[in-house]
């Protein structure tokens, strides 16, 4: 067996793992999730998810990830077929590629929004509109969702080609030279910049004393972290916590294993995968909660704020914020930094989405990085115009539901299952303490192999329960989005049943062989 690429540096492994974690969702979702759920109340099931499910599933995928790469996979079949050995295993391993495919095609297209708004910023394109309103209008017509400051789609379609070019460039570096060095110039570069954007609204203070003396920063922290403590008897509460821990740390994906695969036997996981959620959590929590929410309450107020954070991550992040850097003096620098910021965030997300893919070509089918990464670059265009061109019927919103949440908490379950009691839960223990270098407390050892399977059965169950029939019947889809949503649940299909095929293809070409 030819010997594997490997990380070049130990801290750029750590920070291409953050990388990986540290999203769109560290500074958009979560302040929004914060806000919706009880304030400083949600950071008590928040924090409990990540001591119960995000930290036991980070040392999973990290070992699963290691144990994998000894065998020469850098991908979810491949792994799952090393530590069950039963036929079907691999072809359950294909949701792992199935779900970081999926998610890769539309968010590059939101990615690309966050390169082409900061150059809108510096060039103070959306200056001089004012209200919410006309900056909805602006952004809208820029999706091409109706007509407005933008003609066409052309802009939008430009900025994609861009961001898509410089995921895949990045990635055909291969992972020391490419993954790991943007990692290692990108990730201080953002955490420098988030702080930068959070000094700044920490000393905003009260920015219309006048006519808003209520409106402040002060207002804004304690409107995200004020705990209402009756909001923890709802159990959508938990739910969106748990959701949140899963899409923050990037787990059930299939990424974590890939960039654990390129470890050597011996390399440490324990203090590298607790690095990893650390970092990400002190961006999400300290940076990402000092952002965005206390600003626009700064100067839209509690009432106004409420109602942007129900409109959702787009609305706080290419609405509110463009409003506010109007109001700011040096406000297109600012704009600049901010969106910049998100294009970071992104973009060392984006780049582990398509690593097991492309390990997946390379590995099974023997063929060159550079070819398994022409033909995934290939196939990523082309699946992004079903994005780009039926944005406004949903078509996005139905392939995050299913790969951007559901399917996450699919894989949890099923990886925590088949690591604690089909592989074994002492294997397991082992592989995760081998050569670690902080003593994990046996506690997690019962945490992995009883209480978040458990957790996470109780999430599904709930599921089942509430949303299973609105959600397959599209009960509260408007009826004009119907047939997009059902394309775009067809298009799901086929991309699963092709890589299924390829799995069923590469194991007849290439059958692996054990030890």
């Amino acid at each position: 067996m030819s010997e594997r690429e490997r990380w070049a540096t130990r801290i750029g492994l750590i920070l291409a793992a953050a990388g990986n974690a540290v999203g769109l969702g560290n500074f958009l979702r979560f302040p929004v999730q914060a806000a919706q759920n009880g304030g400083g109340a949600f950071m008590i099931p928040y924090f409990i998810a990540f001591l119960l499910l995000g930290i036991p599933l980070m040392w999973v995928e990290w070992a699963i990830g290691r144990y994998g790469g000894k065998y020469g996979h850098g991908h979810l079949p491949g792994m799952f077929d090393v530590i069950w050995r039963n036929p079907i295993a691999k072809y359950v391993g294909v949701l792992g590629l199935f779900v970081s495919s999926i998610i890769m095609i539309y968010y590059c297209y939101i990615e690309s929004w966050t390169l082409a708004f900061s150059f809108f910023s510096i060039t103070r394109t959306y200056f001089g509109m004012t209200d919410f309103a006309s900056m909805s209008g602006f952004l809208k017509s820029y999706q091409g969702v109706q007509t407005g400051y933008f003609d066409s789609i052309l802009p939008a379609y430009i900025f994609l080609i861009i961001t898509l070019a410089i995921n895949f460039y990045v990635l055909k570096r291969g992972i020391s030279k490419g993954i790991e060095l943007l990692a290692k110039v990108g990730m201080p570069l953002l955490i420098v910049l988030a702080i930068i954007l959070a000094i700044r609204v920490i000393t905003l203070g009260t920015p219309d004393p006048v006519n808003f003396p209520e409106r402040s920063v002060e207002s804004g922290f304690a409107f995200i972290w004020n705990p209402n403590f009756s909001m923890l008897t709802d159990a959508k509460i938990w739910l969106a916590a748990a959701g949140q821990i899963f899409f923050t740390l990037s787990v059930g994906m299939g990424t974590l294993e890939a960039y654990s695969s390129y470890l050597r036997e011996k390399d440490d996981i324990a203090l590298n995968g607790l690095s990893t959620a650390s970092t990400n959590e002190f961006v999400e929590v300290i940076l990402g909660g000092s952002i965005a929410i206390p600003v626009a309450v700064a100067f839209f107020g509690i009432p106004a704020t409420l109602e942007i954070a129900k409109g959702g991550a787009f609305n706080l992040g290419f609405v509110s914020m463009p409003l506010i850097f109007q109001k700011l003096p040096f406000g297109e620098f600012f704009g600049c930094i901010w969106f910049f910021l998100l294009f970071i965030a992104g973009i060392t997300s984006s780049v582990a989405m398509v690593q097991p893919l492309i390990a997946f070509l390379e590995e099974q089918f023997k063929i060159s990085h550079n070819r398994a990464t022409l033909y995934v670059f290939i196939g990523t265009v082309i699946s992004a115009h079903l994005v780009v061109f039926f944005l406004q019927y949903g078509f996005l919103d139905e392939l995050d539901y299913w790969a951007g949440t559901f399917f996450l908490v699919i894989i949890g379950f099923i990886e925590v299952v088949i690591f604690a009691w089909i592989w074994g839960m002492d294997k397991g223990w082992a592989e995760i303490n081998k050569g670690a270098d902080i003593k994990i407390p046996k506690f997690f050892y019962y945490v992995i192999k009883y209480i978040t399977p458990l957790y996470l059965l109780i999430i599904l169950v709930y599921w089942a329960l509430t949303d299973a029939i609105p959600t397959l019947l599209m009960s509260n889809i408007p009826s004009e989005q119907i047939p997009y949503r059902w394309l775009a649940r067809v298009f799901m299909v086929s991309v699963f049943a092709l890589l299924s095929f390829l799995v069923y293809k590469a194991w007849k070409l290439n059958k692996p062989r054990y030890e």
